[in-house]
């Protein structure tokens, strides 16, 4: 659409033009003699030229445009939520408390809970000591999986557990304003050095954000394996660093917001009672673009941009050239 400023600004140069034909003009002499030596100049013809020239401008910034209407197949509307996935990826999510690892299972039920979804938007938010957003709503769950594959310490440098900025972004991500619809998963081992982690569920529950919790691992605990080198992560005095799930603290944020906190043993059972859970949020209509079949107008606009410069090229500027009467010499 900023290509659109062209249009005033080559306005600006045709009348700019025209003050310049007339003052030369007038600088070679004779009005009547001028037209004699270069033919009479024809306003009406010069003008419609630059009248074909911004037409076939504005047609080609249209092209560019790319203006286009859904076709007659592909239903594109559904009824669903928003979901976000605060997933965390710092090491102690490697701990082999669950087999084969703490990660490894948080894959395992996001995955299925994704089958139990087809219809409600998802996004996937990264923490451990930062948070990034990795995916933006989308009802593409295919995309999703893979970017839940992917997930891994490496992807936050910045390692701890700091669950509340998790949340603050998670609940970021949501495009509808309304308080409903909206729901965060949060997925951790719960060790978080965050003592805002609460006070910020409490405060995204006054905005109509659910934020249901599962807790990955056990309250034993376990020693957290080096996938790199295979060895188990030792403290500064050489000891095992043994990582615990902190469950008081994931129940505290889901009763903040109404809602449910879940120790992840049974995935098949976990996520029906989940996704039953999740029931409780009145579906939104969704617009799911990526299933529209659009019919595209650049083609013709460009079309009618080329015809434009055809016919001005034809359109001559001067009615006809006049020759001088011949005159004999003295």
């Amino acid at each position: 659409m900023w290509l659109s400023i062209a249009i005033p600004l080559v306005i600006l140069v045709f009348m700019a033009h025209i003050q310049w034909k007339k003052r030369v003009r007038r600088r070679l002499g004779d009005p009547q003699m001028v037209n004699k030596l270069v033919g009479p100049d024809s306003s009406k013809l010069f003008f419609l030229k630059f009248i074909l020239l911004v037409l076939a401008l504005g047609a080609g910034i249209l092209a560019a445009m790319n203006p286009r209407k859904p076709g007659k197949n592909g239903d594109s509307s559904r009824k669903g939520i928003d979901l976000v996935i605060a997933l965390d990826v710092s090491k102690s999510m490697l701990a082999v408390d669950i087999q084969p690892n703490r990660l490894e299972k948080a894959r395992e039920f996001i995955y299925k809970l994704m089958d139990q979804m087809p219809d409600d938007r998802l996004a996937l938010v990264l923490f451990a000591g930062k948070s990034y957003l990795q995916m933006p709503l989308t009802i593409d769950h295919g995309a999703a999986k893979m970017y839940v594959e992917s997930a891994n310490p490496g992807a936050v440098p910045q390692q701890g557990t700091v669950i509340s900025e998790a949340l603050k972004m998670s609940a970021g991500v949501f495009i509808n304003k309304e308080s409903k619809f909206k729901s965060v998963l949060l997925i951790s081992d719960g060790e978080d050095h965050d003592e805002e982690a609460v006070s910020t569920a409490r405060d995204l529950a006054g905005q109509g954000v659910m934020i249901n919790a599962i807790g990955i691992g056990s309250p034993e605990g376990s020693v957290i394996i080096d996938p790199q080198t295979g060895e188990t992560k030792k403290d500064a005095s050489g000891n095992d660093v043994m990582s615990k799930l902190n469950e008081d603290e994931l129940k505290q944020i889901a009763a903040a917001t109404n809602g449910l906190y879940l120790r992840l043993e049974d995935t098949d059972k976990d996520v029906k009672t989940l996704q039953q859970y999740l029931s409780r949020i009145d579906p939104q209509s969704i617009i799911d673009l990526s299933t529209v079949n659009y019919k595209n107008g650049f083609i013709w606009l460009a079309a009618i941009m080329l015809i434009l410069l055809g016919i001005e090229i034809l359109v001559p500027e001067i009615y006809s050239l006049k020759r001088l009467p011949s005159q004999r010499l003295a």
